[in-house]
């Protein structure tokens, strides 16, 4: 079993679908192993994607990633992290295949509903990063 976090971000946040990403997540299979509804802060937001510092869309993307609330969660399954890239789809909606989450409730690569780990370090990263000294179970 791999874990992978994921996010559901401020857009669908607030045009209420984190019921409906959630039931998604869990008729795929996957356990969510940890979830809490957070408020980041533009700090908290720089310190998650400092990945990107210095990208042209850095300074919009954690305006965005700190406007409004979001759902994070830590999900397992066998080959979790290709798992939930494939069910959130493509990062720009518009090019995103038919039946992922962006292609259904995103409308913008800026604002496209959901975020997930690419890569095993980087998913131990972002789960330490919201679940330092959570037990995951």
């Amino acid at each position: 079993m791999e874990r992978t976090f994921a996010i559901i971000k401020p857009d669908a946040v607030g045009k209420r679908h984190a019921g409906a990403i959630i039931q998604r997540i869990e008729d795929a299979g996957f356990a969510i192993r940890a979830m809490r509804k957070a408020w980041l802060t533009k700090a908290q937001a720089e310190g998650f994607y400092a990945v990107h510092l210095g990208k042209p869309f850095f300074p919009s993307l954690t305006e965005f990633m700190s406007s409004g609330p979001v759902i994070v969660m830590a999900l397992e399954a066998d080959g979790a992290i290709k798992k939930w890239r494939d069910l959130m789809g493509a990062t720009d909606p518009a090019k995103a295949a038919p039946g992922t989450l962006r292609k259904e409730f995103g409308s913008s690569i800026g604002e496209n509903a959901t975020h997930g780990s690419d890569a095993p370090d980087t998913a131990a990263f972002e789960l330490g990063y919201f679940f330092a000294g959570v037990d995951l179970i």
